[in-house]
C-alpha cells in the first residue's frame, strides 16, 4: 500500500513519449533579457537601446509572450511569440553655447515583436533524451520613436520602423538527470538569408522539473541575436545590432 506513491513518482518520467496520437503543448513564460540594441536614423548610429533585466522590468508597458508544439509520432511544429513594448525617459545635457547649459527631456520607445515557428523532426529518444531536429523561420518587427523636448515644446521627434524574415535551423530537446523527474531543457537555431540579415541566433539551457504528467516548469537562460546590414536596405535600415539575453521562467501544459 505504502509503495503505491513512490511507484507512481517512478512513472513519471521528463521525456515524452512518441506515438502515432496527437500531443500538444502549451508554454507561457516570463523572459526578463537585458537588451543592447544599436540602431540607424538616416546612415548614423544611435545607441538607443541599452538595459538590463532590472531595467527592461522597469520600462515595460506590456507584452505576451507564450510558446505552443503539437506533435504526431516523429513530426511536429512549434511556434513560440515574443512581444514587448519599452518606454525610457531621461535627460540629456546639451550646451548650445560657453557658459550655458541646458537639458533635453529624452523619450525613447521601442516596441519588439518576435515570431518563430518551425517543423521539428524527433532524431534522438530514449529513457534519458529526447531531441528534436528543426527548420523553420523567424520574424522580427520593430518601431523605435524618439522624442526630444525643451521647454514643453517638441524639438525632435523621429520614429521608424523595420521587419525581417529568417530562414534558420537547430534543434531542442531535454536530457533526464539521474533517472528523476528533473530535466536539462535545450534549444539552438542559426538563420539568415532574409535580406536584410547578416546573422540570427538563439539559444536556451537550463533546469526543469516535472511536477506532474500534465505540467513542468523550467528555469533556463535564453539568448537572442540579430546583426542587420544597413546597406541591404540602402542605408534606411532601422536595427542594426541588438542583443537579448536573461532568464526565463516557464510553465508547460501538456494534453
Amino acid at each position: 500500500m505504502f509503495a503505491c506513491p513512490a511507484n507512481a513518482q517512478s512513472d513519471l518520467s521528463p521525456i515524452p513519449q512518441v506515438s502515432d496520437q496527437w500531443r500538444f503543448e502549451l508554454s507561457p513564460y516570463l523572459w526578463a533579457p537585458a537588451i543592447a540594441s544599436t540602431l540607424s536614423y538616416n546612415d548614423q548610429y544611435i545607441k538607443s537601446v541599452d538595459q538590463n533585466a532590472s531595467d527592461v522590468l522597469h520600462n515595460l508597458k506590456s507584452g505576451a509572450m507564450i510558446s505552443g508544439e503539437a506533435h504526431y509520432g516523429n513530426w511536429g511544429i512549434l511556434g513560440d511569440v515574443v512581444s514587448a513594448t519599452l518606454q525610457k525617459t531621461g535627460a540629456i545635457p546639451v550646451t548650445p553655447q560657453p557658459g550655458v547649459r541646458i537639458s533635453l527631456a529624452d523619450k525613447s520607445t521601442v516596441q519588439n515583436t518576435i515570431v518563430t515557428t518551425a517543423v521539428t523532426y524527433t532524431v534522438i529518444k530514449n529513457d534519458n533524451a529526447y531531441v528534436d531536429a528543426l527548420v523553420g523561420g523567424r520574424w522580427i518587427g520593430t518601431t523605435s520613436t524618439i522624442n526630444l523636448t525643451l521647454t514643453g515644446s517638441t524639438a525632435f521627434s523621429d520614429s521608424k520602423s523595420m521587419s525581417t524574415a529568417d530562414p534558420i535551423v537547430g534543434f531542442k530537446g531535454r536530457y533526464r538527470i539521474a533517472d528523476s523527474t528533473w530535466y536539462i531543457p535545450f534549444y539552438a537555431d542559426i538563420g539568415s538569408g532574409g535580406g536584410t540579415t547578416n546573422v540570427t541566433w538563439q539559444a536556451m539551457l537550463g533546469i526543469g522539473k516535472t511536477i506532474e504528467k500534465w505540467v513542468d516548469i523550467a528555469l533556463v537562460y535564453r539568448g537572442l541575436y540579430y546583426d542587420m546590414d544597413s546597406s541591404k536596405t540602402n542605408g534606411q535600415g532601422l536595427l542594426q545590432k541588438t542583443t537579448f539575453q536573461g532568464p526565463q521562467l516557464s510553465a508547460t501544459f501538456r494534453f
